[in-house]
């Protein structure tokens, strides 16, 4: 009996110990999962210093930016927007036209075209919040397209359909981050930035009032949300961080042209969003990684990338309509209880 009872009080200890390592991870995991990110940004460049992967994780930096700021506002007020590579397209011209053709500081440009586009936005999302569902969908999309015929038309500014050269790249303590690892921790550590920020609000007393909001307005109403300024407010923010990914697009590349933030760009975006979950920042940035990846595996995804894009985003909808994020969740979760019904019947 003495051997039976030491057994079950060490059992009782382990069950103990664990619970409180698990509840440990659990009240930091948003500190312990930005943690573990930077750590994987800082150890990338020592795994390969191939300048065409680091491109390719350059330019997932670049969307993801713009797609958390686009899945805060989709995935906090259910409405769905196909015009967000507008307000990329603000943040870069303006940007470049003014180091360009004014011989503007870059950093003075960058917070001249995010404040732009801020205003842009406000101008148009004022009115344009007043619609919802698909109504809302079709008017931003046609805002992306008089955004993009606009830059063909004023070639004097904006060189049309030959676009703008000659960008100068961001300087920081006398260094210009143009080379590709240089790109990447600066990239990745707006990354990081914008994340914190984002998982912060999602977790905030406000943040659980918006998602409310893209559950039922008349409920998020009665519990004291204001539906239609939470809405404009959302709508701005996603547009600054979409100026923020274009203007350090134009500074990147050094280059802009309409095309790079055409409809197929806007509607892109959105599809980042829905692969990765609406309302998961953790899910933007998958889902840029995967669009921006998967030309990689297969030459058919580059040639037919309007197909493709659209056949995954109908199979995501039918497999795992809450995103990739809370998909790989749930089978966390379900492999875990699986396994605890196993040691249960093991010892039973």
């Amino acid at each position: 009996m003495g051997v039976v009872s030491l057994w079950r009080q060490e059992v009782w200890v382990d069950g103990l110990t664990r619970s409180r390592w698990l509840h440990f991870f659990w009240s930091h995991r948003l500190g312990l999962g930005v943690l573990a990110a930077a750590g994987a940004v800082l150890l990338f460049p020592w795994y390969t210093d191939n300048p065409y992967t680091l491109g390719l994780t350059n330019r997932i930096a670049l969307m993801s930016v713009a797609v958390v700021g686009l899945n805060l506002f989709m995935g906090c007020t259910g409405q769905i927007s196909l015009g967000h590579a507008a307000f990329m397209a603000v943040g870069a011209y303006i940007s470049g036209i003014l180091t360009v053709h004014a011989g503007w500081s870059p950093w003075l440009a960058l917070v001249v075209a995010v404040a732009a586009a801020a205003g842009f936005s406000l101008a148009i999302g004022v009115p344009l919040l007043r619609l919802s569902g698909h109504a809302l969908a079709m008017a931003t999309l046609a805002c992306n397209v008089v955004v993009h015929h606009v830059l063909l038309q004023e070639d004097r500014w904006t060189g049309g359909p030959s676009g703008l050269a000659g960008i100068p790249p961001l300087t920081a303590a006398g260094w210009a981050v143009d080379d590709p690892v240089r790109l990447h921790f600066f990239l990745w550590f707006v990354v990081l930035v914008v994340m914190f920020g984002g998982l912060n609000l999602v977790r905030s007393l406000p943040g659980r009032g918006l998602m409310v909001l893209a559950a039922d307005e008349v409920c998020a109403a009665c519990l004291g949300v204001p539906v239609a300024r939470a809405k404009v407010v959302l709508w701005t923010l996603s547009a600054v961080l979409a100026a923020v990914a274009g203007s350090l697009f134009a500074h990147t590349y050094g280059f802009v042209s309409p095309d790079s933030f055409g409809i197929f760009v806007s509607t892109d975006l959105a599809i980042m969003v829905v692969l990765g979950g609406m309302g998961s920042v953790w899910g933007s940035v998958l889902g840029a990684a995967v669009i921006v990846l998967l030309p990689e595996f297969s030459e058919l995804a580059e040639a037919y990338k309007e197909f493709v894009h659209g056949g995954l985003l109908v199979a995501m909808l039918l497999v795992a309509p809450q995103g990739m994020i809370r998909g790989i969740r749930q089978a966390v979760a379900l492999a875990w209880w699986r396994a605890q019904q196993g040691r249960s019947d093991a010892s039973a």
